[in-house]
């Protein structure tokens, strides 16, 4: 019944999305549009696949693929309050993770965001804040929780001169789920600067920190990026990536190295 709303609930956020004529499209500027992807809580509406692959994981040397599939629907309240809308479902695939010669793959759990924003920032400050779901719609037993959580969720970011410095945070607390399964206490931490030329190019960077206070084990990845806003065809598209450092972990559980490739489709209004 849960994978059925959870369904029902994602078919709702992606059946949001318009599409613009190309007339409005070729209006959109390119510098514009890359700050904009430079604001988790921008009014855009936006579906980034994010592919992360990471290898020499562990002991047995193993490998994982994520694919993060993250639409962002922004929906106006009022003249002066957005709601943001983010989902991120990830489908996983691993192997020599589990044991040796093990191959695991399917969709690990979604976390969902909601961010009430104010529509117009004042001297380039942007903030947001709501509730963060995490809904238990994976399909591997070695990829999931099994449990459902809720937690508050909040971001802050100064945007000037092409510039973006800002950070994301969200706490999750398991409230239900299988008994059998560890409970969840985590926060994830997303510090993030960008900086964006008049051609849409950009460089930036960010750390994502996982911290499990039920097992008081810390993640900790760099990501540095480069990205450039462009056209496929009639379609607006922002293309980034870079290595991924995997700079602390859980032991037996640090990875070597990795790559983060995007392909991000663009609905300006």
């Amino acid at each position: 019944m849960m994978k059925f709303v959870v369904a029902i609930i994602f078919v709702v956020l992606l059946g949001s999305i318009h599409f613009i004529s190309a007339q409005e499209a070729e209006k959109s500027d390119a510098a514009e549009l890359a700050k904009k992807l430079s604001n988790p809580i921008a009014s855009l509406i936006s579906v980034p696949f994010q592919n992360n692959t990471d290898v020499g994981i562990g002991e047995l040397n193993g490998s994982r693929n994520t694919l993060n599939i993250q639409p962002v629907i922004p929906i106006r309240l009022s003249e002066k309050l957005n709601l943001i809308a983010r989902w991120v479902q990830p489908v996983i695939s691993q192997y020599n993770i589990t044991g040796n010669g093990n191959h695991e793959s399917g969709l690990g759990d979604a976390v969902v965001s909601a961010f009430l924003s104010p529509a117009n920032s004042k001297g380039g400050l942007t903030w947001g804040a709501g509730p963060v779901f995490l809904l238990p719609d994976g399909t591997n037993d070695y990829l999931i929780t099994k449990k459902f959580g809720i937690g508050p969720t909040a971001v802050a970011l100064y945007q000037s001169k092409g510039i973006t410095v800002g950070a994301l945070i969200n706490q999750i607390w398991s409230v239900a789920g299988d008994e059998n399964r560890s409970d969840i206490n985590q926060m994830f931490f997303q510090p993030f600067f960008a900086f964006n030329w008049k051609t849409g190019a950009g460089i930036g960077a960010n750390f994502e920190i996982t911290q499990n206070w039920e097992a008081s084990t810390t993640n900790v990845w760099l990501n540095p990026t480069l990205s450039a806003v462009t056209s496929l065809g009639k379609q607006k598209s922002q293309f980034v990536v870079g290595p991924r450092l995997n700079l602390s972990a859980p032991d037996g559980t640090k990875s070597d190295l990795g790559v983060r490739a995007v392909v991000v489709f663009l609905f300006p209004k």
